[in-house]
């Protein structure tokens, strides 16, 4: 529409798509009218609050998200066992581990990928991508299942869908250079095969994590654990993140990414570190919010108790050294990776709950911020007159521009109005009325790399299980 490249665009990281999010976006030498008018073809997009900015965003930039949950259909013995999970959520947290998102929903995980490729083995990597699999949909398993029996390269491609971008990359590749699987693993997007390495280290993580609160509980610091250094490095709440995901929802949804391939994931941060000895734990100077554990890499350091044996068991058991590399390409070595420091346990920031009921579950519980600017129209419908005070204006000019997009005020009133009628209608009408329900609304801001998902699972102690997740949306 604008005519640009998608490299002219600058953002600080990836938004779920199944939210309704709001981001700051940047753009090189574009007018703020041009924009504006994008607004009447834009489908399921508004943009606007334009300025100009001496620089554009970069991926990594971001400090966190600012989350706004409704949790509908919420059942309990009482309300007050439902209240007591939202206190203890606010006041202690939840585990930290990567969500979902890290490691794609498909039944091949992307951190098997990334142990293939740690291990340089490119064949079984190549296959892992390309190979059918479970629970996918009819037309991307018949081109897969096509693909393995015929090996015809130019007919996968004419059928395979654009946005399996990895796909794509490697059976041209091949085509090019039969045989060359290492070439074609690099013909992938850099962000995308980056993150095959990286769902390796996060699923180090996770393991060590669960391990860490098993062993040891989650309310005190233990002989060995590792902390940030509080005499070296005063804290900032920046440092929690280490790489954005290529994608806030389905790893298998590549589409744009050979767009951004040349965009680095961030550095991974390092930062000063130390092991609690018996003096710490004497002084009590940490508590169990300090505690920390390593992504793998070359400038960490590891538990010095049971813990850090459980990153070196786990690794070995899959056939990878965390000080050695079995290959010389360095972009798939853990050995040439800085590595990072990640709270075990993290408490959400301004943290909000409200339990409310229900009985239409289509009329919406919470509000966008789109829904804030078009409810403002109220506001702006009563015109400050220098000499009279302030007068209405006719109906039909109760409207304000947003991004260049008319929102008419007495538009959305009626709306308002006609879903709320519906509500008491229903509520009065006998038989048809529908049962109350209750809903749990949380707000509640998040570090970059933190997930949301997680402190919701904490909250309903759900399983993070691919399987369970997709059970979801049946």
């Amino acid at each position: 529409m604008l005519g640009v490249q998608l490299r002219s665009f600058g953002f600080a990281g990836t938004k779920d798509k199944r939210a309704v999010s709001t981001q700051r976006v940047t753009v090189f030498k574009q007018q703020a009218s041009k924009l504006a008018a994008l607004n009447k073809r834009l489908i399921g997009i508004k943009v606007g609050d334009f300025c100009h900015v001496k620089e554009g965003l970069l991926l990594g930039q971001l400090y966190g998200n600012r989350f706004t949950i409704t949790l509908r259909g919420v059942s309990a013995e009482s309300e007050d066992i439902i209240k007591a999970s939202a206190v203890a959520l606010g006041k202690h947290g939840f585990i930290n581990y990567f969500g979902l998102q890290r490691f794609g929903s498909s039944s091949v995980p992307t951190h098997l990928i990334g142990a293939a490729l740690l291990r340089g083995e490119w064949k079984a990597a190549v296959s892992l991508i390309l190979d059918p699999r479970e629970g996918e949909k009819n037309a991307i398993s018949t081109v897969r299942e096509y693909y393995k029996e015929s090996g015809d390269i130019d007919g996968t491609l004419r059928q395979l869908p654009r946005y399996l971008v990895a796909e794509k990359a490697i059976l041209q590749c091949l085509k090019r250079s039969p045989g060359n699987y290492l070439q074609a693993l690099k013909a992938i997007p850099r962000t995308l095969r980056m993150m095959y390495v990286h769902s390796y280290q996060s699923y180090l993580w996770n393991h060590a994590a669960s391990m860490r609160v098993q062993k040891h509980g989650f309310d005190q610091v233990v002989l060995g654990d590792l902390v940030y250094s509080k005499e070296e490095y005063k804290v900032k709440e920046s440092f929690v993140a280490e790489c954005e995901d290529v994608n806030d929802n389905n790893m298998d949804d590549y589409s744009n990414l050979d767009e951004i391939s040349e965009t680095d994931l961030p550095e991974e941060r390092n930062i000063p570190v130390k092991v609690i000895n018996e003096e710490d734990l004497k002084s009590g100077t940490y508590a169990i919010e300090d505690v920390l554990l390593p992504l793998p890499g070359s400038r960490v350091i590891y538990p010095s108790n049971d813990i850090g044996e459980v990153y070196r068991d786990l690794s070995q058991k899959d056939g990878i050294s965390l000080t050695e590399t079995a290959h010389k390409i360095k972009e798939f070595s853990i050995t040439n990776m800085t590595g990072a420091y990640r709270r075990v346990f993290q408490k959400p920031k301004d943290f909000e709950w409200e339990l409310l009921s229900y009985t239409d579950g289509t009329i919406p519980l919470a509000e966008t911020d789109f829904d804030v600017i078009a409810n403002s129209v109220k506001s702006k419908v009563r015109e400050e007159d220098p000499t009279n005070g302030s007068k209405e204006l006719p109906a039909d000019s109760s409207a304000i521009s947003v991004g260049g997009d008319m929102l008419s005020g007495k538009v959305r009133d009626e709306k308002i109005n006609n879903e709320a009628g519906m509500q008491s209608e229903k509520s009065q009408s006998g038989g048809n009325a529908e049962e109350s329900q209750m809903a749990l609304k949380l707000s509640f801001t998040l570090p970059a790399s933190c997930y949301a998902t997680m402190a919701v699972r904490e909250l309903l102690k759900t399983s993070t299980s691919v399987a369970f997740h997709k059970s979801l949306n049946d």
